[in-house]
């Protein structure tokens, strides 16, 4: 199991393991706040921001190399028996109307989050995760083209997130699981907690992707993100047009008009006013008579 943690997305990390493609691999993540809160009386603007959202890795996926796929089979996530939400500064469409900071430690008991008097199912998924983007350092709490803090509440177990690799190795890591999360985010944090992962992580090779794609059990979702939201669901679109494309062998104008009467723009992380991008997802379903939208030589 892998317990080392960092906090950016660069291809300056040392791998702290070397695996081959179709190798499982088991992670063991802290929560967003690196552990730092453990009760109700302390507020977020008394942790030490360099800590905030470890992933754990990287780990270097031999014979990955630029201008492949990085495939992750989400095989499992367990959580630990509480976590911790609350408010951030200046950050959610609602901190006009809240006006205070509050950390709220949530239990987890039979399956059910405790949240005051009602109680939930957990619904675990894993809010960092990616690779080592083409140059330069990305924290870990900012999201773009090589992953990173996409924050998609669909990345559950069973599911398989796709990323474009653009150094040796891929350089793949994950963290910030949420027992719970909604769309949207829209406080700045879900239920936040730490846990451990088990992957499977391939390779498919050639294969031009500039956006991560995640591929559920009857959907397709292209993960995109921008300061500019506009701009976001532009680039997700962008990219699953280009895969309707190239699977199903459509122009790009039938591809739009299907993505038109078909499709699904959803949001993912949208705390804002803050200084977090959003991230959205495109998708479409999957149609069992057409191939996948992505090889599935992995």
């Amino acid at each position: 199991m892998i317990r080392d943690y960092v906090y950016e997305f660069s291809s300056k990390n040392e791998p702290v393991k070397r695996v081959k493609k179709g190798e499982i691999v088991t992670f063991k993540t802290l929560d967003c706040f690196s552990n730092q809160i453990t009760t109700e009386e302390q507020l977020i603007t008394g942790i030490d921001f360099n800590r905030v959202n470890p992933a754990t890795g990287p780990v270097y996926v031999e014979d990955a190399k630029a201008g492949d796929v990085l495939v992750v089979d989400i095989l499992k996530i367990d959580v630990e028996q509480a976590g911790i939400a609350s408010t951030l500064p200046e950050t959610g469409p609602l901190i006009h109307r809240t006006g205070e900071l509050r950390t709220k430690v949530l239990p987890i008991k039979d399956g059910n989050i405790v949240f005051n008097d009602i109680e939930f199912p957990i619904n675990p998924m894993i809010g960092v995760i990616g690779v080592a983007p083409k140059e330069g350092e990305v924290p870990c709490g900012f999201p773009g083209a090589h992953g990173g803090n996409m924050d998609c509440n669909k990345i559950v177990a069973n599911s398989r997130v796709y990323f474009p690799v653009s150094v040796p190795g891929a350089l793949f890591q994950l963290g910030d699981l949420h027992a719970s999360m909604g769309d949207g985010e829209i406080s700045g944090t879900g239920v936040e907690i730490g846990g451990e992962v088990k992957v499977k992580l391939d390779v498919i090779e050639d294969f031009q992707l500039e956006w991560p794609v995640l591929e559920t059990e009857d959907m397709w979702y292209v993960i995109a993100s921008d300061d500019n939201i506009e701009l976001a669901l532009r680039y997700a679109c962008e990219q699953m047009q280009s895969l309707i494309n190239r699977a199903y062998g459509w122009d790009m104008t039938d591809a739009y008009i299907y993505m038109s009467i078909r499709g699904s723009f959803e949001i993912c992380q949208a705390c804002k006013p803050s200084g977090f991008p959003a991230v959205v997802r495109f998708g479409v379903p999957k149609i069992e008579e057409k191939p996948g939208l992505i090889s599935s030589k992995a």
